[in-house]
């Protein structure tokens, strides 16, 4: 597919938009899960449950939303998350008019499951485009969230007091008008649903599963869980880690407003990198700077420890999470991407919610600088297990030739 061609795909430029728009509600989300939840929580060891049961949300959304789309298309299952953003955002708001934890949860539950099938974003991506041009459609999907992290916070600053004296009520409502615009373009797409081959009918969701005994399956799998779950152990605590030492509210967000520019702004490149050099190597860059992150994150409790700890771990999570899509992709087919997928993103949204729980019991009870230590540990571990997995590859490899 040629450049001028790639860049005039419609159906690729209608997801872009709408993955655009609604992406914008993620930056929001981060800022409101910590600041909501200490608001109405019982106690501050409660703080982070919201973002943690919108991370579990995922945990139970993302292979029934895989499977949907699967069965009826990628539009129709974007379109179902969209109305679930929706009701999210109007029971949010509703919680916080009426003071009550319960319903916040609840909405960031309906809203963990919206942005759980807007992850699939990517790999609709990749189905609209040539082969040779999955990594850089996938990487460019990312891109949105760039926009979404100028956008998202701002949209949060002009709406938190829309409907005072209520704080917070008027974000959460803006949330509700973000979806309604994300859905639009999706008038526009056109996303052919795959027709399941005879011997994937008669083998069924058991014969697919058995792609995960595949060593790249398991290895894409695993770099896209590890980065997807340490970048939430050390984001979503950042907010409360920032105010425990004296910075203000805009001062929190501005640093997730920077980590999640860090996260997508290298997409414009990644795919051409990964392209160029391969997604392994792409994806160990990826997780070694997320070891730099979490030792950044645990040397200082500066203004500069914290922007430069949640930069370093954007970039990181944009290299591991994109060299791990763009490896899943390439070794699934067609017939086994609905049930791989669903499996992938519940793998990793369990990781995330285990991570987001932990994050919030740690900082509670420990402090930040040993959150961090954590992470590093945990990084180095992983990093040091995925070398020694490829090494032993290419020697079977080599005992094999």
């Amino acid at each position: 597919m040629p450049v001028s061609t790639f860049a005039r795909n419609g159906n690729f430029l209608g997801l872009l938009a709408a993955n655009t728009v609604l992406g914008s509600a993620m930056p929001m989300l981060i800022i409101l899960g910590g600041l909501a939840g200490l608001m109405l929580a019982p106690t501050a060891a409660l703080a982070t449950i919201p973002a943690s049961v919108q991370t579990l949300a995922g945990l139970f959304a993302a292979a029934p939303f895989s499977l949907l789309m699967g069965r009826l298309g990628r539009k129709a299952g974007f379109l179902i998350g969209g109305a679930l953003a929706l009701l999210g955002a109007l029971i949010g708001t509703w919680a916080m008019m009426s003071d009550s934890f319960i319903l916040l949860c609840v909405a960031h539950l309906a809203l963990g499951a919206a942005l759980s099938c807007f992850q699939y974003f990517r790999f609709a991506a990749a189905e609209v485009v040539s082969p040779e041009w999955q990594p850089v459609a996938i990487s460019l999907m990312l891109t949105s969230g760039l926009i979404a992290a100028f956008v998202g916070p701002q949209v949060f600053i002009l709406a938190k007091d829309a409907l005072s004296p209520i704080p917070l009520a008027g974000a959460y409502a803006a949330i509700g008008a973000v979806s309604l615009i994300g859905l639009s373009p999706l008038a526009f797409v056109h996303i052919p649903t795959p027709k399941p081959s005879p011997q994937h009918r008669s083998g069924g969701r058991f014969a697919a599963l058995a792609v995960l005994k595949q060593r790249p399956v398991r290895t894409a799998v695993g770099i896209g869980a590890v980065s997807q779950g340490i970048m939430v152990f050390l984001m979503v605590p950042t907010p409360l880690a920032m105010i425990g030492c004296g910075f203000s509210e805009a001062a929190a967000g501005d640093v997730i407003r920077w980590h999640v520019v860090a996260m997508f702004a290298p997409s414009f490149f990644t795919g051409f990198l990964i392209k160029r050099f391969g997604t392994w190597h792409i994806s160990m860059i990826g997780l070694a700077l997320l070891v730099m992150a979490a030792i950044s994150a645990a040397t200082g409790l500066s203004s500069a420890h914290f922007y430069g700890a949640l930069i370093l771990l954007g970039v990181g999570w944009n290299f591991g999470f994109i060299g791990a899509t763009t490896m899943l992709a390439n070794v699934v087919s067609a017939d086994e991407k609905s049930v791989v997928q669903g499996v992938n993103d519940t793998i990793i949204a369990l990781v995330s919610t285990v991570c987001a729980f932990a994050a919030g019991t740690i900082i509670a009870g420990f402090g930040w600088a040993p959150l961090a230590i954590v992470a590093a540990v945990v990084l180095t571990i992983a990093l040091g297990s995925m070398m020694l997995a490829k090494r032993q590859s290419s020697f079977e490899g080599r005992s094999e030739l």
